[in-house]
């Protein structure tokens, strides 16, 4: 082979590691996304169980208190129990990421008032 044959060889094998490069950057901004959005899901349900657990205390709908809080945290609540005087909720929070596929990272907590014992 001719040092002719081989021009243009390195620039093909920069390009393709360049690729791949991006395609590792690419799925670790997804694996952060989803990390950071399940976070958000349980700071959510915290926040949501801890309005519902006042709203019981107050004697207004619990359910509705915790679906106000959040959705003003960025989720949605797809479950909402009372448990006595427990409020037991669970939220997702559903975004789509890299090329339309999508997530739905979800989290639950319980609350309920000070000094009563849970059943």
């Amino acid at each position: 082979m001719s040092a002719r044959d081989q021009r243009g060889a390195a620039t093909l094998a920069a390009l393709g590691l360049l690729g791949v490069l991006v395609l590792v950057a690419l799925g670790a901004a997804t694996g952060t996304a989803v990390f950071a959005d399940h976070r958000r899901a349980e700071a959510a349900a915290d926040l949501a169980a801890l309005a519902g657990a006042s709203a019981v205390g107050a004697g207004e709908d619990a359910c509705a208190g915790a679906r106000e809080v959040a959705a003003a945290n960025g989720a949605r609540l797809v479950g909402c129990d009372l448990l006595g005087a427990d409020v037991l909720v669970r939220v997702e929070v559903r975004r789509t990421y890299l090329a339309g596929l999508g997530a739905a990272p979800d989290a639950q907590a319980r609350a309920g008032p000070a000094g009563v014992a849970s059943p």
